[in-house]
């Protein structure tokens, strides 16, 4: 922490000093550190503290290390900066998020100063999750979802997701050629047109989930990638982040249902003034297509990578099938599951 950095947060939160503990982790690539924090006034606060201090010569530990990606990474610090500072105080208990306490910039140099999670009940995190443990996080997903349903945006990205065509045009070219490759450009329009869209967290994976003692309620960390979408892309990139490939395919129906029961339940709270029974409907008509764009991202980024398994070619399968029906003109079954919108 520079000097200035602590006089400006010592005077926003009128305390009297502040002391460095240990560092949670690094930020990816070297552009920063997230470390806790303990702050002495007329109380003692924990503080987690996000420190962006971009390098001035980017690497990346695959090879991706190119301008693009060294601008998608600068953005996405101002982006969730943006989040915390616009849209943050929105979220409930039902969507639990860290309280901001204050984000300050310096000379290229961001800090965004957060409650600690830990010290709040949030203590526990998992990489592999029992169906219950899902639920909760799905719960927690249909609740976000349902707050920002039909929110418009300024200074988020445009289209939520770090793994989104237009920002990953080089992993589109590092792709074998195939259907799905030829077929990338329409998964991403069909999936950017939507009719309903909400606010996605964009990152919504199982490392991002902090879990209270007996993993019942959660609250979510990360919010470099929010911005508008279909609500799909966080459900598909959270199973496919915590579940094997024989349990989605065990438990798809059950986990799906789940996400969209509370769907509904939390947007008639929040007196959703459209048609819900249009929305389910074609959010999940989104599922396999959603699944499949991050698959489309995995196969030129890191094609050996575990999540490139039999459920997802399944559901890669059913995808692009769907798209062959519709360029023949052929039209599938109504009541056939996952039935794409053309």
């Amino acid at each position: 922490m520079t000097e200035s950095f602590k006089i400006r947060l010592l005077e926003a939160m009128g305390a009297e000093a502040i002391q460095e503990q240990e560092t949670i982790q690094s930020l990816w690539n070297g552009y920063g550190r997230i470390f806790k924090a303990r702050l002495i006034g007329n109380r003692t606060t924990q503080l987690v503290i996000k420190h962006i201090n971009p390098p001035k010569t980017a690497s990346h530990p695959r090879g991706w290390n190119t301008n693009l990606s060294h601008q998608r990474k600068l953005k996405s610090y101002l982006v969730e900066m943006a989040w915390y500072n616009q849209y943050a105080h929105l979220c409930d208990h039902t969507c639990r998020i860290p309280v901001l306490h204050a984000a300050l910039s310096e000379k290229g140099a961001h800090w965004v100063v957060l409650e600690d999670l830990n010290d709040s009940g949030f203590p526990k995190r998992k990489s592999n999750l029992r169906i219950s443990e899902a639920k909760v996080c799905l719960s927690w997903l249909a609740h976000f979802h349902a707050t920002f349903m039909g929110q418009s945006t300024s200074d988020l990205w445009e289209k939520g997701s770090y793994w989104h065509l237009d920002t990953r045009p080089d992993e589109w070219a590092a792709m074998p050629e195939g259907e799905l490759k030829k077929s990338a450009g329409k998964i991403d329009q069909i999936l950017d047109n939507c009719r309903y869209k909400t606010i996605i967290h964009g990152d919504a994976k199982v490392a991002n989930f902090c879990f209270n003692e007996d993993a019942s309620k959660v609250a979510a960390v990360d919010f470099q990638y929010v911005g508008l979408g279909c609500g799909m892309k966080d459900v598909v990139y959270f199973l496919g982040s915590c579940l094997t490939s024989e349990v989605c395919y065990q438990y798809e129906t059950e986990l799906l249902d789940h996400y969209f029961v509370v769907l509904e339940d939390a947007l008639n709270r929040r007196s959703f003034d459209g048609d819900y029974a249009k929305l389910e409907m074609e959010w999940r008509s989104m599922y396999a297509l959603a699944w499949t764009d991050f698959t489309r991202f995995l196969m030129g980024w890191m094609p050996g990578h575990r999540k490139l398994n039999a459920y997802s070619e399944k559901l890669m399968r059913t995808a692009l099938q769907h798209f062959k029906r519709g360029e023949s003109g052929a039209k599938a079954s109504p009541n056939e599951p996952g039935t794409l919108p053309f």
